[in-house]
């Protein structure tokens, strides 16, 4: 059997700017899709269907497809971006892409879809710039914290996740507690295609989720609260899942990554002062790392259905910037960071409440790990003598 490629023009125009948010959401179409690309101007999209697909699923999928694109392009209106800071023209020694050097010398090593082994080279870059990160925490005199990789179902219902995020849940089960039903298990399942081969009735209702982000654990623990402070401020690091289909690739986007997060609650000009201080004294760590990157408005990758009205929503009132480091071998940028302003949304959807009965504005400063790492080794190489002397001396 081979592949299938559809070509297909779209039924309504998809804008430059929007190519790359479609291509994204078109992996979620149709789980006979094996990958999904828009031409950079969205005049065209191929689509190329799992051998598995047959024919028959064609037009069935290019309507869904279409229907996509009309739902996501049709009316939207081009944010504006804006621009904080920019040092992507900053001069950097590599510009080849890291992976094949960090796979061949095991430095890397895919154990699943999204999922990588990281070896002491890059576990040790790694640790620096956390220890950086943590620095940045202290400077705010934030508490530490350790949440853990589950987050509960319950929660995540209150701050709307499923409707906003639902493609990228990845949830958590076990076996129900029946003896027959956990013999039968036991005797009978394999790992056969693509998973196991047990039935799904086998599985417990589920209660649990793999986290998405630091920062709602903490949240969740203050739920229901009058808080008895004005302001708080606490960093944690911790594991987080986003699943995100075929758009899977190598460091740049992982299903299971780890962030290092600060976190701010308070007053609404409490917490945006803290994010830009927060801006500010990175943007001096990120010079000794010798980073070329840009610092610009960005919105959160919201679910097909919720996309243009929470996009919208966020540019207007510039919630969301991102660190864009270059990656000089394909000419693109890479998110590595975010500064984050949600206003008042988890103080009031959590009823969480100042002392003065108002709700909690918060934000947060969030680092992916993984990521900072990839961008490092894309622009300086794996050669420690190219490095700057900050990373060079820093990392053990």
């Amino acid at each position: 059997m081979t592949d299938t490629t559809l070509i297909i023009v779209p039924a309504i125009p998809i804008p430059a700017f929007m190519a790359g948010e479609v291509q994204s959401k078109l992996a979620y179409v149709d789980e006979n899709i094996d990958c999904a690309r828009v031409e950079p101007d969205g005049s065209k999209i191929q689509i190329t269907l799992k051998p598995s697909a047959g024919e028959e699923n064609t037009e069935r999928i290019t309507a869904k497809v279409q229907d996509v694109v009309t739902l996501m392009v049709k009316g939207v209106i081009q944010p504006r971006v804006q621009i904080l800071e920019s040092f992507l023209d900053r001069p950097v020694p590599n510009h080849t892409d890291p992976m094949p050097e960090l796979m061949e010398s095991q430095e890397v090593s895919k154990e699943g879809r999204g999922i990588y082994t990281l070896g002491p080279l890059i576990t040790s870059l790694i640790s620096y710039f956390e220890s950086r990160f943590v620095e940045l925490a202290d400077s705010f005199s934030a508490k530490r914290y350790r949440f853990p990789t589950l987050i509960s179902a319950k929660y995540l219902d209150r701050v709307n996740y499923f409707s906003s995020f639902p493609h990228s849940l990845s949830f958590v089960t076990h076996l129900r507690e029946d003896l027959e039903n956990i013999d039968s298990f036991a005797q009978h399942t394999h790992y056969e295609g693509e998973g196991l081969n047990a039935s799904p009735d086998s599985f417990s209702k589920i209660e649990m989720l793999n986290s998405p982000a630091v920062c709602y654990h903490w949240y969740f623990s203050l739920a229901d609260q009058q808080l008895k402070s004005e302001h708080l401020v606490a960093t944690a690091v911790g594991n987080c899942f986003r699943y995100e289909s075929s758009n899977l690739t190598s460091l740049e986007r992982l299903w299971n990554f780890t962030m290092r997060e600060i976190i701010f609650i308070g007053n609404g000009k409490h917490v945006l002062e803290q994010r830009e201080i927060g801006r500010q004294r990175m943007t001096s760590i990120l010079e000794e790392f010798g980073l070329a990157y840009q610092v610009e408005s960005a919105n959160d990758p919201f679910f097909i259905g919720e996309f243009r009205k929470q996009v919208a929503f966020q540019s207007a009132f510039q919630l969301k910037y991102e660190i864009r480091a270059s990656l000089p071998f394909s000419g693109k940028t890479l998110a590595v960071g975010s500064y984050n302003y949600h206003q008042d949304f988890f103080g009031r959807n959590l009823n969480i409440s100042l002392p003065d009965g108002s709700p909690i504005h918060t934000g947060c400063i969030a680092f992916g790990l993984e990521r900072m790492a990839y961008a490092f080794l894309s622009q300086y190489g794996l050669d420690k003598k190219q490095w700057p002397v900050a990373v060079r001396e820093g990392v053990q």
